[in-house]
């Protein structure tokens, strides 16, 4: 007798190996009189996952972020370039299209960017092309120019 109603507390009923909750399905939820009901964003961040290791996720891909190195022109190139700079220092107001590097500000390494733009002037003194739209460029960053 114990061990049958040791069965039919837990729910199941051994002689049709089904859950049988016939007894308590059609019960209302119960509602504590002492305490409300929870707001439901509580209930949300209740379960949002937990970071144990705050900013690991972030140094993970930090360190698998790609950079690339800069670039060492060889005296022709260079010679090249400068030719091209001193055709836009002779002809103010030509569309470039140039390719430069930027340093990266957290790790070494960096990125090759392209720009469009007018030149404005180049500043031969800080050694610096400006373009129309304030951008400025560091002339030894320079890889390329059409």
């Amino acid at each position: 007798m114990a061990d049958k109603l040791r069965w039919k507390m837990t729910g199941y009923d051994r002689d049709n190996t089904n859950l049988n909750y016939e007894d308590i399905i059609n019960l209302p939820h119960p509602v504590s009189k002492r305490h409300k009901p929870m707001p439901v964003e509580d209930r949300a961040a209740q379960f949002a996952p937990f970071a144990a290791l705050t900013g690991h996720q972030a140094a993970i891909e930090e360190a698998a972020r790609v950079t690339d190195m800069r670039m060492d022109l060889d005296e022709e190139m260079k010679e090249q370039l400068n030719v091209k700079l001193q055709k836009i220092v002779s002809e103010p107001g030509q569309r470039i299209q140039l390719v430069y590097y930027v340093p990266d500000g957290r790790k070494s390494g960096g990125s090759y960017k392209t720009k469009i733009g007018i030149v404005k002037k180049i500043d031969e003194y800080q050694k610096i092309l400006v373009l129309e739209d304030g951008c400025r460029i560091p002339l030894e960053d320079i890889s390329e120019i059409e």
